[in-house]
């Protein structure tokens, strides 16, 4: 629902064809998605995870905080997640300007296109757009010339903080895990302060196996998840077929000593 190119129960069926018995769906800052994947999970037999990915701001850097098992109508969540789904607007109409300033015009308008939710439009959608009109080959491609901090058609915005998204998930009765760890431009020093912070609001996981992740970043990561105490999770980031590291149910498993993060919910 927000920046995957199949819907729900799409994915819901793509995994179980694919041998998943276990799904989370975290889409960006969004719960809609959750009641059109359980159906179709049901359906499917497979087991459904209530999921989200959270964006928040943690020393002026961006990160995403995933939340497994809450309470999809609670409350605090809710009203959390419409806070952070405000602003992407007005970011991206920025966005748009800033491509123009270098001499790109239109993007915002072709961005627009490709976001099934206006109001969940994000920098995946401005990929496509410039591999659609032939710029680059593939959107990972864009981020790293375009749209990642310290690039030109990058835009700051003020995302939830570390503490909000925390009490949001745990208030729910949620699981919060560090999302994809390796992809964030912050020093090994900064790391281990943001999952000090993390850890002492409560933080139980860190996803040590997911598609963006190399066989050395596995090892470095299983090492914190060890030195924290954290359990360790294991997701594909799968947004669409040609358009992500790895398939669904397409991962190595987790290192056999971690403490797997499904432990934690009931399942």
């Amino acid at each position: 629902m927000s920046d995957g190119l199949l819907p729900p129960a799409q994915v819901v069926a793509r995994a179980a064809d694919r041998g998943v018995s276990h799904l989370a769906l975290t889409d960006h800052d969004d719960i809609d998605g959750l009641p059109e994947a359980r159906q179709a999970a049901a359906a499917a037999e497979l087991v459904l995870v209530n999921g989200v990915e959270i964006s928040i701001e943690w020393e002026n850097h961006p990160i995403h905080v995933v939340g497994l098992g809450f309470d999809a109508s609670h409350p605090d969540l809710v009203a959390g997640l419409a806070s952070v789904r405000g602003g992407r607007v007005e970011r991206a109409r920025r966005m748009g300007d800033a491509f123009a300033a270098i001499g790109i015009p239109g993007v915002f308008e072709g961005a627009m296109r490709h976001a099934g939710n206006p109001l969940l439009i994000s920098r995946s959608h401005f990929a496509r757009h410039l591999v659609e009109i032939g710029l680059f080959k593939e959107p990972r491609n864009v981020f790293d010339h375009y749209l990642v901090p310290g690039k030109p058609g990058y835009v700051e915005h003020r995302w939830a903080s570390l503490g909000d998204a925390m009490g949001w998930i745990h208030a729910a009765g949620g699981v919060a895990v560090v999302a994809h760890p390796a992809r964030y431009k912050i020093s090994n020093a900064q790391m281990r302060r943001f999952l000090s912070d993390f850890k002492d609001l409560g933080g139980q996981a860190i996803e040590v196996v997911c598609g963006s992740h190399s066989p050395d970043h596995v090892l470095h990561y299983a090492r914190l998840a060890r030195h924290f105490a954290f359990h360790a999770s294991r997701g594909s980031d799968f947004h669409g077929a040609g358009e992500s590291y790895v398939d669904l149910g397409g991962l190595p498993s987790l290192p056999e000593d971690l403490k797997p993060v499904w432990r934690l919910l009931d399942l």
